[in-house]
């Protein structure tokens, strides 16, 4: 026999319980071996990522005015992130660091709040996104509309793009200013001083990974490859190709010390809709990379650790001078091609990293920054959705209004504005529906609902008929504060009080507080024009609303019958002594 019996309880899962805990019970040589080659694979892929995500996330003028290293930036927090994501999550194999997602919006905040402001905010939502994990909020992530996340998406990629076209081209813009508008008049008034060496090295990048990723495998590791070939180039042929070590310096040789930075108490309010944005980013890409990474093995995730564990990330990495991060999907799915399927993946790929940084340092300095900017083009280009942007256009209007409000706000403004914009819109469009749903309609002369009834004789109908003075209406839908006004509009087109009012609710599952003050404003109106109510075929959710709100007691036991045939023989008994009715 399936099933759960009568008194027999499903044992509930802990709120936090990291995947590697389950994962390495029956871990064997052979599993290890799988994510050793995996976790060698990714780390070599998010080698050059973290470079360009550190490079493209901190305004050149901050950096400068603190005194880091954007790339070194980019390497700590893959390695922070990166290892207590994996250790921590509750994803078998997701790879979290730095990603694309969060260049637009830590941008702006750097560039907005300066460098300790950009720390604040990452550590507020770390605690953020704790909090919601201990709340098990994991679960309603997925009610945010994909008309939301489709345009937020593809407008961090118009972003992430329209930024890199400075190191791109090699023009001769100095620092990028954060607004889109301004970024594009600088380009069109710096388009003359295009470098033609640092061009070709940037669109080679770009047609280099294209072909290797055509013609070879998506799997193939193509951007450090092509790195490798850019660099030999410009450094063999001895080009005047902006290097990172040429506008940052040579990264550090050592991992930074733990430091908590300076909070200014009377910034927090200041930096409270920044930090939240980065924990809904940070939650919404952890917990669909994590969906990903289940749809390609068959496994389960868990979202309330995983979400814990992105908190945990996120205020751990600004305390070494890191930056936001989240689950990386694309480096997610390499770590899946390459066998990886526990934890300790990821936690190798963070090694590698770590060991780039302390080792390798020197030689990663000489990467030229047209070369990033060019994995980065593609790594927008990835993201950007196009096809999933053009069918939401081809979806009903509302979903387009979503879609191009939140796309154009993103982009024209800052994701934080989209984000709130673009859940307010498609909520009050999912309002509207609903309203539309529900819909009001007086029933005066024919309530044969079963067609056998069409064939009694004429005799038999009008005793089915309401008697005159008694107006039917029929609620069909949730009776919510969406369309209780449709009640209102249809009793105000009754020319004359009704002696008798029947309101049909047995097609009413759902009844919000406007719906309960709806009926006991029409309970008041009737009660001062001398009518009475019926109400029929409540349903056990709507009687326990007018129950607690206390309706029920005010309209009467006797107010309440179980269908309209029923409300009819009432109003006959009820007006048989009444003078003048019949």
């Amino acid at each position: 026999m399936t099933g759960l019996r009568v008194g027999q309880h499903v044992a509930r899962q802990p709120v936090f319980l990291p995947k590697i805990v389950t994962c390495l019970r029956g871990y064997s040589r052979a599993h290890f071996l799988g994510d050793l080659s995996a976790g060698l694979t990714v780390g070599v892929v998010a080698l050059p990522l973290a470079l360009a995500f550190g490079i493209a996330s901190i305004p050149e003028d901050v950096a400068s005015e603190v005194g880091i290293s954007p790339p070194a930036i980019g390497l700590i927090t893959g390695v922070i992130a990166g290892l207590l994501i994996s250790l921590l999550g509750g994803s078998r194999v997701s790879i979290g660091g730095p990603t694309g997602a969060f260049v637009g919006i830590v941008y702006v905040i750097a560039a907005t709040h300066g460098y300790d402001g950009l720390l604040l905010a990452t550590l507020m939502a770390g605690v953020f996104l704790i909090l919601m994990g201990l709340a098990q909020l994991g679960g309603l992530i997925k009610y945010i509309p994909y008309p939301v996340t489709t345009g937020f998406t593809s407008g961090i990629a118009v972003v992430i793009a329209f930024g890199q076209f400075r190191d791109l081209l090699g023009l001769d813009t100095g620092p990028l200013p954060p607004h889109f508008v301004e970024r594009v008049r600088l380009y069109a008034a710096s388009i003359h001083s295009i470098d033609a060496a640092t061009a070709a090295i940037g669109i080679g990048t770009i047609v280099g990974i294209l072909v290797l990723r055509r013609f070879v495998s998506r799997r193939f590791p193509a951007p450090i490859v092509v790195i490798l070939v850019a660099t030999v180039i410009v450094h063999g042929l001895g080009l005047s190709v902006e290097t990172v070590g040429g506008r940052f310096g040579a990264l550090p040789s050592g991992f930074p010390a733990m430091h908590v930075p300076a909070i200014d108490w009377s910034r927090l309010p200041e930096l409270v809709w920044p930090a939240m944005t980065i924990a809904l980013l940070a939650s919404i890409e952890s917990l669909l990379c994590a969906v990903v990474a289940d749809g390609m093995l068959g496994t389960r995730h868990r979202s309330n650790t995983e979400l814990i564990a992105q908190g945990i990330a996120n205020i751990a990495s600004p305390l070494f001078g890191g930056i936001p991060a989240t689950g990386a999907i694309a480096r997610t799915a390499t770590n899946v091609q390459a066998g990886g399927r526990t934890p300790i993946a990821g936690i190798i790929h963070a090694l590698i990293l770590l060991i780039v940084m302390l080792a390798l340092g020197r030689y990663a300095s000489m990467i030229p920054l047209a070369s990033l900017a060019g994995i980065l083009i593609v790594v927008a280009w990835n993201m950007a959705e196009f096809h999933s942007f053009r069918w939401l256009l081809t979806a009903p209007r509302s979903d387009a209004v979503v879609l191009l409000a939140t796309f154009g706000l993103t982009v024209l403004v800052d994701l934080t504005v989209a984000v709130q914009v673009g859940m307010v819109l498609a909520a009050l469009l999912f309002i509207k529906r609903m309203a539309e749903v529900t819909s009001v309609s007086a029933i005066r002369t024919d309530l044969i609902d079963d067609a056998s009834d069409t064939e009694l004789p004429a005799s038999g109908k009008d005793e089915k008929a309401p008697p005159s003075g008694v107006e039917v209406y029929k609620i069909d839908g949730p009776f919510f504060f969406g369309a209780a006004f449709k009640l209102r509009e249809a009793l105000d087109t009754i020319s004359r009080p009704p002696k008798i009012l029947i309101l049909d609710l047995s097609h009413v599952d759902v009844l919000d507080a406007t719906g309960l003050h709806a009926l006991e404003e029409i309970r008041l109106k009737a009660k001062t024009e001398g009518s009475r109510i019926i109400l029929v075929g409540v349903h056990a959710h709507p009687l326990v609303a007018m129950t607690r709100a206390g309706i029920l007691e005010r309209f009467g036991s006797d107010a309440f019958v179980d269908s309209i045939e029923h409300a009819i023989e009432q109003s006959r008994v009820s007006l048989s002594g009444i003078p003048g009715t019949t």
